[in-house]
């Protein structure tokens, strides 16, 4: 990994800026956005929900492969990154999160105690993909800073609003070990996001 792709950090200001550029393949259908990435020593890849312990990509596996470890390096512990991109693109799906620049208030990842200093500059982002209409936030803080944005209602867990410009937005369940739920019944939310997002699911 690259020096210049870590987050980097105003260690006068103690605030960090966001490691990776959006990721938006062609027709892209949904955007999901987390909050901000976890600090670098939790990486196990250069890519949006790193952490081994976060339950985003074995969550992903479920759903479109009917395997938790479906988007695992065969044989290891290691997200298979290769596997990632080929789903996000195969079905049209965007990644991001709401913060661009951020002070962690007690040195670790918990949306709890995260500063966001910038949001995303969302309309700028989804200028980029006219064919999406739909976002969903991963966690009660992402969903907080797209109402903002967005002057909308934050939604209730595992439902959605839709804006003054028909954007759906969804408030997704966090795929944080820490929420208590378990993998089968975050998939099932998400698996209805993706229905009406008009993205198609094995057997369906």
């Amino acid at each position: 990994m690259k020096e210049s792709e870590f987050i980097h950090i105003d260690t006068e200001n103690e605030t960090e800026t966001h490691p990776w550029e959006p990721f938006i393949p062609d027709g892209a259908r949904v955007l999901i956005m987390g909050t901000f990435p976890p600090g670098p020593h939790r990486w196990s890849m250069n890519f949006y929900y790193p952490n081994r312990t976060n339950d985003f990509w074995y969550m992903m596996g479920l759903i479109f492969f009917g395997r938790r470890d479906a988007l695992l390096r065969p044989g290891t512990k290691d997200f298979d990154l290769q596997a990632i991109i080929t789903l996000l693109s195969e079905k049209g799906i965007a990644m991001n999160d709401t913060a661009r620049r951020v002070r962690r208030l007690k040195g670790n990842a918990s949306d709890k105690f995260l500063e966001i200093l910038e949001p995303v500059p969302l309309f700028d982002l989804l200028a980029q993909m006219p064919d999406c209409h739909t976002i969903a936030t991963t966690g009660e803080k992402a969903a907080s800073v797209i109402a903002d944005l967005t002057s909308t209602d934050v939604p209730k867990m595992g439902e959605m609003v839709t804006s003054s410009s028909g954007l759906h937005i969804w408030r997704m369940p966090s795929t944080s070990r820490a929420y208590p739920l378990a993998l089968e019944k975050k998939a099932a939310y998400y698996a209805r996001l993706f229905r009406d997002a008009g993205i198609s699911l094995p057997a369906e």
